[in-house]
């Protein structure tokens, strides 16, 4: 059976493909490896990512995607050739519908690029849909109601917040903090306190491992050891580090994401804030998923805040239900071709 239709999330910091009435089919990190000279494409993927670190000069491993947008048009295109290639297999010479997800704040020239280079990747027709609506359809959120529901989508790139009723975004704010400047924290604060030198991939590992919003008491906190170089003798040195060295490096970036999740209540109106107080917001996306950051959201700001089932997968899921119906939701589809 052939593939008519396809959802891509399309991630700063990995790429979900969703086919609807299967699910997800394909998840693999949003890198490229290619030749400096050539600027030839040598790998995608799962096979990129096991380069990074270990690359000769001539080779660069790479993200395409900066703050949730094309930062390079044509390793993109490259990429979605590849996701959709690898989605439909066999039967590739038939040209799939696709729904990409675009970042809230994305301009109509970043969406047109997106369609354009989906479009040359293979794709019979492409739809746009802004990320905060499509991670509230898939977190099950009837977003066409005329109540206020507030979605908070925390990705590798990107932290989006958006307060939805009637189908629409009412009001929104994407900032440039999430997942990766997380990682980035953790790097820079080993080597603050520590000494120690460590990879994006270590350093990705400890915040899921061990990671916590808030600090622990001494029987809750969790410890990991943890490799890397001693950067005054430049030899191999093992440390442990706790959950509250986590969350003590992440502190001003949650405090950031807290800040963007306050203005937009701020900028909400008096009715749908109300709507909020009550049903309270969901969390989405890979970096919602950091313990106890619901809990440091309801402490900062009062309203109650849960996290998703398949947090990860909502914006995913939300391309696939779109897809399916797309009657129902076409207010929400902002551009096609």
């Amino acid at each position: 059976m052939f593939i008519r239709q396809l959802g891509i999330d399309l991630g700063t910091a990995n790429t979900l493909v969703f086919v609807p009435k299967q699910g997800v089919i394909i998840q693999e990190p949003t890198v490229v490896a290619v030749t400096k000279p050539g600027n030839r494409v040598l790998a995608i993927g799962v096979e990129a990512k096991e380069m990074i670190g270990k690359t000769p000069a001539d080779i660069t491993v790479y993200r395409p995607m900066r703050d949730g947008v094309i930062a390079d048009y044509r390793v993109t295109q490259a990429i979605l050739r590849y996701f959709i290639q690898k989605a439909c297999g066999f039967w590739k010479f038939f040209k799939p519908e696709i729904l990409v997800s675009v970042p809230a704040g994305s301009t109509s020239t970043e969406q047109k690029a997106v369609i354009d280079a989906a479009r040359e990747a293979g794709a019979r027709s492409t739809y746009v849909v802004k990320e905060p609506i499509l991670a509230a359809i898939g977190a099950g959120i009837p977003i066409n109601s005329p109540v206020g529901n507030m979605v908070v989508n925390i990705g590798g790139g990107t932290s989006e917040i958006a307060v939805i009723s009637l189908g629409g975004i009412v009001s929104w704010s994407s900032i440039r903090v999430a997942g990766d400047r997380m990682d980035q924290a953790i790097l820079d604060f080993l080597k603050k306190k520590y000494n120690l030198a460590i990879g994006e991939k270590t350093a990705e590992e400890v915040k899921i491992k061990v990671g916590s919003a808030m600090p622990l008491t001494e029987k809750e906190k969790m410890t990991i050891q943890i490799r890397g170089q001693d950067i005054i003798e430049g030899l191999p040195k093992n440390i442990e580090i706790t959950s509250n060295d986590v969350a003590e490096a992440i502190g001003p970036q949650l405090k950031e994401i807290v800040q963007a999740i306050k203005n937009v209540l701020r900028d909400t109106p008096p009715e749908l804030s109300a709507d909020i107080i009550d049903r309270g917001m969901i969390l989405t996306g890979g970096g919602s998923q950091l313990r106890n950051l619901d809990a440091l959201i309801f402490k900062a700001t009062g309203v109650p805040a849960y996290v998703a089932d398949e947090a990860m997968f909502c914006v995913a899921k939300g391309t696939g239900i779109i897809l399916d119906n797309i009657e129902i939701y076409k207010r929400s589809v902002q551009s096609f071709r």
